[in-house]
């Protein structure tokens, strides 16, 4: 798993398609589109349209072949064991319920495949705090976990004893309890900037808008997404 995530990110960071030259904002409104209406749609036409434009999608991105198939073979075990357990002889329920989340899975796969992680939970950023998804917070967030190492500590200190006691035991026991928790903030910081460095991190925190500047590679995803719109047009009402 850890070396599947390292590929997508190694090829979000530095593949050359136009999808990689597009503003992270458009890819975003994207791949929500599709999502959603992969999701809320009943349209077996219109989901089986919209699978074949998240394979596109996901294959145009360069990612491995082998990774997007073990990507899309997450959600496909899962709901194939919920189509196994509910079976009544009827197929077309079975491949809506097969399409949802695999047509999500290929679209997740093409946004992530082509946006560095910086760039796309930038526009989080933008959202007040309380409204923020707290599993999709940014990787410098995520040091506050080193106050808690900072209160194990604390309690680890107190348990030993080194609160009380002669002074000369208590000294011992703080001093190597300050020392675990140096090497250990040593140790987080340093596999933090690894993953950020993975991940895009340019070597500064860049609190700028250039995720929504769109270039004229941002036209191909306009016009996906006008095919988008255009399929659920045409097919919403479709059985």
């Amino acid at each position: 798993m850890i070396n599947l995530v390292g590929r997508v990110d190694l090829a979000a960071a530095t593949g050359t398609t136009v999808w990689h030259r597009a503003s992270a904002l458009t890819k975003l409104l994207l791949a929500a589109a599709i999502v959603g209406l992969a999701i809320t749609t009943r349209s077996l036409p219109l989901q089986l349209t919209l699978h074949a434009m998240a394979w596109l999608l996901a294959l145009s991105s360069r990612l491995p072949l082998r990774v997007i198939a073990i990507m899309v073979a997450y959600p496909l075990l899962f709901s194939g064991l919920f189509v196994l357990a509910g079976w009544t002889g009827d197929v077309v329920p079975a491949v809506r319920l097969l399409l949802r989340p695999t047509t999500a899975c290929l679209a997740a796969a093409w946004l992530i495949g082509t946006t560095p992680y910086p760039d796309l939970f930038a526009p989080l950023s933008r959202l007040p705090r309380a409204a923020r998804p707290t599993g999709c917070s940014s990787p410098i967030a995520r040091c506050s976990s080193s106050r808690t190492a900072a209160s194990g500590c604390g309690a680890a200190l107190r348990v030993r004893g080194g609160v009380s006691g002669p002074l000369r035991r208590r000294l011992s026991v703080a001093g190597e309890s300050l020392g675990t928790l140096v090497l250990y903030g040593f140790d987080r910081s340093a596999r933090l900037y690894a993953t950020m460095l993975l991940r895009g991190h340019a070597g500064r925190i860049c609190g700028c808008r250039h995720y929504a500047e769109t270039t004229r590679d941002d036209l191909w995803v306009a016009l996906a997404g006008v095919l988008v719109i255009a399929a659920a047009i045409a097919l919403w009402r479709m059985p």
